[in-house]
């Protein structure tokens, strides 16, 4: 199978020092990734071509629409039409006929907008012993960084990692922070991977999107390079996790329960 690329280069015309000159750029090339779901078309997510099977399982999951693992009963991945079919045992039909069918778009601040706060009343509250020091903290930080080529490259996407304490587990990038946390998720169920004594990583924003998504995750700490929304943060100290931002060279932000990042 002909892989599809991540990236193309484009001619632009730039304006730097008073002069205006050509010259020729990486972007990231984006794509749309229809989900069916047990034959009918349920979804549409434009996201980078990458990890499209783990993406597609991990968004079913934060939706509500896959609890378990176990009830896929197949999956098939068109890399070149960019589709992929899950069929399920179980028929969810109420959930999939109240969800219809939708485009997400890739933009980080309404990329799911079909959330709304009551989803945060579905995630019970995390009680997780796990704790990090703050050096680790910020270890893991710089690692994210250094892992970030492609955000190097083109500067047109965001980067999640699942970690524990001293050092990444997984790695993806998306040119949506919700993408990214998807193919966490979804990697993590088809591989039987524990999230509830992981940390989990973001370079962009926390959202009370966000927040629900490590929630159903099940994820103890949520480090971001970014801020928290009011929203977020609410919800975290609701459901118990620690988030932390600004996570950035030698400092950061504790918004909730401290008491799982040490000195």
């Amino acid at each position: 199978m002909t892989l599809v690329h991540r990236t193309d280069e484009i001619e632009i015309v730039e304006y730097s020092k008073g002069a205006f000159g050509k010259a020729r750029i990486t972007v990231i090339k984006e794509m749309p990734l229809t989900v069916f779901l047990n034959r009918r078309e349920f979804v549409t997510l434009l996201c980078i071509a990458n990890h499209l099977k783990e993406l597609a399982v991990g968004f079913l999951h934060s939706e509500g629409i896959l609890n378990l693992v176990d009830e896929i009963e197949s999956i098939k991945l068109d890399e070149e039409k960019g589709v992929v079919e899950i069929d399920t045992h179980q028929k969810n039909l109420m959930a999939e006929k109240l969800f219809m069918k939708r485009t997400i778009t890739s933009g980080c601040g309404k990329g799911s907008s079909f959330y709304n706060v009551m989803d945060a009343l579905k995630c019970k509250t995390i009680d997780s012993p796990i704790q990090i020091s703050a050096l680790q903290a910020l270890n893991l930080m710089r690692e994210l960084h250094r892992l970030s080529q492609l955000y190097k490259e083109t500067g047109g996407v965001h980067n999640c990692a699942l970690a524990v304490p001293d050092r990444i587990l997984i790695f993806r990038e998306d040119i949506g922070r919700h993408n990214a946390v998807d193919k966490i998720n979804g990697e993590c169920l088809l591989q039987g991977i524990k999230r509830e004594d992981k940390v989990l990583l973001t370079t962009g924003r926390v959202t009370s999107e966000i927040l629900i998504k490590a929630g159903k995750m099940r994820i103890p700490i949520l480090l971001s390079r970014s801020a928290a929304t009011d929203l977020a943060v609410s919800m975290s100290q609701e459901i118990g996790i620690t988030t932390v931002g600004y996570v950035r060279g030698d400092r950061f932000t504790i918004y909730t329960h401290p008491e799982r990042i040490t000195q």
